[in-house]
Protein backbone atom coordinates (compact mmCIF):
# COMPACT_ATOMS: atom_id res chain seq x y z
CA UNK A 1 0.00 0.00 0.00
CA UNK A 2 1.19 3.38 -0.92
CA UNK A 3 0.79 5.36 2.01
CA UNK A 4 0.51 8.54 -0.69
CA UNK A 5 -2.56 7.30 -1.36
CA UNK A 6 -5.45 5.68 0.34
CA UNK A 7 -7.69 3.20 -0.12
CA UNK A 8 -10.31 4.85 -2.71
CA UNK A 9 -7.26 5.59 -4.60
CA UNK A 10 -7.42 9.30 -3.40
CA UNK A 11 -4.00 11.57 -3.29
CA UNK A 12 -3.10 12.21 0.41
CA UNK A 13 -0.82 15.03 0.57
CA UNK A 14 -0.73 18.37 -0.74
CA UNK A 15 0.35 19.76 -4.27
CA UNK A 16 2.50 22.70 -4.93
CA UNK A 17 -0.33 24.74 -6.03
CA UNK A 18 -2.26 23.61 -2.83
CA UNK A 19 0.92 24.27 -0.67
CA UNK A 20 0.98 27.42 -1.96
CA UNK A 21 -2.70 28.30 -1.59
CA UNK A 22 -2.06 27.03 2.29
CA UNK A 23 0.82 29.67 2.61
CA UNK A 24 -1.32 32.16 1.29
CA UNK A 25 -4.31 31.99 3.24
CA UNK A 26 -2.15 31.49 6.73
CA UNK A 27 -0.44 34.95 5.84
CA UNK A 28 -4.00 36.16 6.89
CA UNK A 29 -4.77 34.47 10.28
CA UNK A 30 -4.04 35.52 13.62
CA UNK A 31 0.07 35.83 13.83
CA UNK A 32 0.70 32.43 16.26
CA UNK A 33 -1.81 30.72 13.54
CA UNK A 34 0.19 31.86 10.77
CA UNK A 35 3.87 31.10 12.25
CA UNK A 36 2.60 27.72 13.28
CA UNK A 37 1.48 27.18 9.20
CA UNK A 38 4.56 28.28 8.43
CA UNK A 39 6.57 25.89 10.62
CA UNK A 40 4.86 22.83 9.37
CA UNK A 41 4.65 23.93 5.76
CA UNK A 42 8.28 24.69 6.21
CA UNK A 43 9.91 21.91 7.74
CA UNK A 44 7.33 19.26 7.30
CA UNK A 45 7.48 18.48 11.03
CA UNK A 46 4.62 16.67 12.72
CA UNK A 47 1.66 18.61 14.77
CA UNK A 48 3.32 17.18 17.92
CA UNK A 49 6.68 18.48 17.22
CA UNK A 50 5.93 21.95 15.91
CA UNK A 51 3.84 22.38 19.32
CA UNK A 52 6.96 21.10 21.87
CA UNK A 53 9.40 24.00 19.98
CA UNK A 54 11.10 25.84 21.95
CA UNK A 55 11.92 29.17 22.15
CA UNK A 56 15.97 28.46 22.42
CA UNK A 57 15.16 25.42 20.00
CA UNK A 58 15.08 28.10 17.15
CA UNK A 59 18.45 28.75 16.29
CA UNK A 60 19.12 32.01 14.68
CA UNK A 61 22.53 32.06 14.07
CA UNK A 62 22.57 28.39 12.56
CA UNK A 63 19.28 28.79 10.62
CA UNK A 64 17.45 25.87 11.66
CA UNK A 65 15.02 24.76 14.08
CA UNK A 66 15.78 21.73 16.49
CA UNK A 67 12.87 19.65 16.72
CA UNK A 68 12.37 16.23 19.46
CA UNK A 69 11.50 13.53 17.36
CA UNK A 70 8.91 12.23 19.44
CA UNK A 71 8.07 9.53 17.06
CA UNK A 72 10.99 7.62 18.48
CA UNK A 73 10.74 5.10 21.40
CA UNK A 74 12.68 7.42 23.37
CA UNK A 75 13.11 11.13 24.67
CA UNK A 76 16.20 13.31 24.22
CA UNK A 77 16.00 12.29 19.85
CA UNK A 78 16.57 15.57 18.39
CA UNK A 79 17.10 16.79 14.28
CA UNK A 80 17.99 20.16 13.28
CA UNK A 81 15.76 21.42 10.09
CA UNK A 82 17.31 23.89 7.95
CA UNK A 83 14.87 26.90 7.18
CA UNK A 84 14.51 30.24 5.41
CA UNK A 85 15.94 33.86 6.96
CA UNK A 86 12.50 35.51 6.55
CA UNK A 87 10.75 32.63 8.64
CA UNK A 88 13.11 33.10 11.52
CA UNK A 89 12.55 36.81 11.48
CA UNK A 90 8.96 36.08 11.58
CA UNK A 91 9.23 34.02 14.78
CA UNK A 92 11.43 36.45 16.34
CA UNK A 93 8.78 39.40 15.19
CA UNK A 94 5.68 37.37 16.59
CA UNK A 95 7.05 35.42 19.47
CA UNK A 96 9.89 37.86 20.53
CA UNK A 97 13.08 35.15 20.47
CA UNK A 98 15.36 37.20 20.93
CA UNK A 99 13.89 38.93 24.28
CA UNK A 100 12.73 35.56 25.30
CA UNK A 101 16.63 34.37 25.51
CA UNK A 102 16.98 37.39 28.32
CA UNK A 103 14.83 35.68 30.47
CA UNK A 104 15.38 32.42 31.79
CA UNK A 105 13.38 29.45 30.71
CA UNK A 106 12.52 28.37 27.55
CA UNK A 107 8.73 28.83 27.26
CA UNK A 108 7.18 27.01 23.90
CA UNK A 109 6.32 29.02 20.75
CA UNK A 110 2.75 27.88 21.23
CA UNK A 111 0.82 27.28 24.34
CA UNK A 112 -1.85 25.37 22.17
CA UNK A 113 -3.63 21.69 22.64
CA UNK A 114 -3.24 19.21 19.65
CA UNK A 115 -6.69 19.88 19.07
CA UNK A 116 -6.62 23.26 18.49
CA UNK A 117 -3.54 23.15 16.29
CA UNK A 118 -5.28 20.78 14.42
CA UNK A 119 -8.58 23.34 14.38
CA UNK A 120 -6.63 26.17 13.14
CA UNK A 121 -4.54 24.20 10.84
CA UNK A 122 -7.85 22.53 9.14
CA UNK A 123 -9.01 26.39 9.30
CA UNK A 124 -6.80 27.35 6.93
CA UNK A 125 -7.14 24.94 4.43
CA UNK A 126 -10.84 25.43 4.42
CA UNK A 127 -10.17 29.31 4.01
CA UNK A 128 -7.32 28.31 0.91
CA UNK A 129 -10.30 26.07 -0.85
CA UNK A 130 -7.99 22.73 -0.02
CA UNK A 131 -10.90 19.75 -0.11
CA UNK A 132 -10.40 15.96 0.36
CA UNK A 133 -8.27 13.17 2.48
CA UNK A 134 -5.35 15.76 1.78
CA UNK A 135 -6.60 18.15 3.60
CA UNK A 136 -4.95 17.53 6.96
CA UNK A 137 -1.86 18.70 8.97
CA UNK A 138 -0.02 15.01 7.74
CA UNK A 139 -1.60 15.96 3.80
CA UNK A 140 1.02 18.77 4.74
CA UNK A 141 4.03 17.14 5.76
CA UNK A 142 3.34 13.90 3.19
CA UNK A 143 3.45 17.57 0.40
CA UNK A 144 6.84 19.04 1.76
CA UNK A 145 8.03 15.31 1.54
CA UNK A 146 7.04 15.07 -2.29
CA UNK A 147 8.19 18.45 -2.82
CA UNK A 148 11.85 17.92 -1.07
CA UNK A 149 11.82 15.02 -3.65
CA UNK A 150 10.77 17.10 -6.78
CA UNK A 151 13.23 19.51 -5.72
CA UNK A 152 16.15 17.11 -5.91
CA UNK A 153 16.91 16.96 -2.06
CA UNK A 154 19.02 13.87 -1.37
CA UNK A 155 16.84 10.95 0.28
CA UNK A 156 19.15 10.37 2.84
CA UNK A 157 19.29 14.33 4.22
CA UNK A 158 15.32 14.31 3.60
CA UNK A 159 14.41 11.27 6.31
CA UNK A 160 17.38 12.74 8.61
CA UNK A 161 14.99 16.50 8.38
CA UNK A 162 11.71 14.54 8.71
CA UNK A 163 13.09 12.37 11.48
CA UNK A 164 12.32 8.54 10.06
CA UNK A 165 14.20 5.87 11.32
CA UNK A 166 14.49 4.39 8.27
CA UNK A 167 15.30 5.37 4.35
CA UNK A 168 12.22 3.37 3.29
CA UNK A 169 10.00 5.17 5.22
CA UNK A 170 11.13 8.45 3.14
CA UNK A 171 11.56 6.72 0.03
CA UNK A 172 7.24 6.86 -0.35
CA UNK A 173 7.82 10.24 -1.72
CA UNK A 174 8.97 9.44 -4.55
CA UNK A 175 5.43 7.68 -5.00
CA UNK A 176 4.23 10.86 -6.22
CA UNK A 177 1.40 11.15 -8.50
CA UNK A 178 0.18 13.62 -11.53
CA UNK A 179 2.19 16.72 -11.98
CA UNK A 180 4.65 16.02 -9.03
CA UNK A 181 5.84 12.97 -11.05
CA UNK A 182 5.99 14.24 -14.25
CA UNK A 183 8.44 16.38 -12.81
CA UNK A 184 10.58 14.14 -11.14
CA UNK A 185 10.45 12.26 -14.51
CA UNK A 186 11.38 15.42 -16.29
CA UNK A 187 14.23 15.81 -14.40
CA UNK A 188 15.53 12.15 -16.01
CA UNK A 189 15.06 13.47 -19.18
CA UNK A 190 17.13 16.84 -19.29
Amino acid sequence: MNDLIDPDGHRLYLTASERAAFLAAAAKADREVRTFCEVLHTTGCRISEALALTMRRVDLDARVLVFETLKKRRAGVFRAVPVPAPLLDTLDLVHGLREARKRPGDPLLWEWSRTTAWRDVKGVMRAAGIEGPQATPKGLRHGYGVAAIGAAVPLNMLSKWMGHAAIETTAIYANALGEEQRSIAERMWR
